[in-house]
């Protein structure tokens, strides 16, 4: 919308008088919005967004100019961009009905350009992004676009945003080893279990995280530890001396959360995984 105002001069032999003024205002017609297809995201994951342009004019407005700063955000004394346009991935209908492929730059920003949008009617344009490094992942990270519409017949640019959160979770992987790996008989060995949490959210207790191994061979005598802490049975862990099935108790292991740091220089995200060490001592 624009605002106008005007006034009329009258001038004669030995005067001037003015007229009153008089104001107006020119609407939009064209407008648009953003949607994303899902609105969380875990690191490195794809986002389709769909953005609609609407004419409600009785003139087609042709060769607009669609741009998407990417989730562009300023960094120490520079911008950083965690979005990443998928080549190839945008689709572009009017009024329903697909049309050939605008030209398209990847930018940052994406632009697209020679988009129609029908008098009293809709352009569709539709494309998917990656998740880079500069994407926040720590809890409670979000990342903000911008898609800007400019062009002939348009007064100001239509401009919408969409917003996507980072899932907060916990997210485990366990790794296992055996020490010594040659033992004479009825000799010591050390299974280690390392348990780690990529997620940006805490492993709790309500989590139940439980280890389960079955021991062969059957394993006696055990000595069970939590980063050192050593486990009782029956109240932190269970074993079946006849079926060497070794079973910690759920909610007894709890795994921090990975922490999420952003480099002072790049503004690039790197993620160390928090982890709790499990080991399991017996007699072959």
């Amino acid at each position: 919308m624009a605002i106008f105002s005007n006034q009329a001069t009258l001038t004669y032999s030995g005067g001037t008088t003015s007229s009153n003024i008089v104001t107006g205002e020119i609407l939009d017609v064209l407008s648009v919005t953003k949607t994303a297809v899902g609105d969380t995201y875990r690191a490195g994951d794809t986002i389709s967004y769909v953005v609609s342009l609407i004419n409600s004019g009785a003139t087609p407005l042709t060769g607009i100019t669609l741009t998407d700063n990417l989730g562009a955000y300023p960094f120490g004394t520079g911008t950083v961009t965690p979005l990443d346009y998928v080549d190839g991935s945008l689709l572009y209908y009017t009024n329903g009905v697909l049309q050939g492929t605008p030209t398209v730059t990847a930018g940052p920003p994406l632009t697209v350009s020679g988009i129609t949008v029908p008098a009293g009617g809709n352009a569709t344009v539709v494309y998917s992004v990656t998740l880079n490094a500069f994407a926040p992942v720590g809890a409670g990270g979000s990342v903000t676009n911008t898609v800007t519409a400019t062009g002939a017949g348009t007064l100001e640019p239509a401009t919408a945003e969409e917003t996507v959160t980072v899932v907060d979770e916990a997210v485990l992987s366990i790794t296992k080893a055996l020490s010594p790996t040659t033992v004479p008989e009825n000799g010591v060995i050390t299974y280690t279990f390392e348990i780690f949490n990529s997620g940006n959210a805490e492993a709790v207790a309500t989590d139940n995280v439980t280890v389960t191994d079955t021991f062969d061979p059957i394993l006696s005598g055990l000595t069970v530890t939590l980063d050192g802490v050593t486990l009782t049975e029956g109240t932190d862990y269970t074993y079946d001396e006849a079926t060497g099935v070794f079973t910690t108790v759920p909610s007894r292991i709890t795994v921090p959360a990975a922490t999420v740091t952003q480099d002072p220089v790049t503004g690039a995200f790197t993620t160390v995984p928090g982890n709790v060490t499990l080991t399991v001592t017996g007699t072959v």
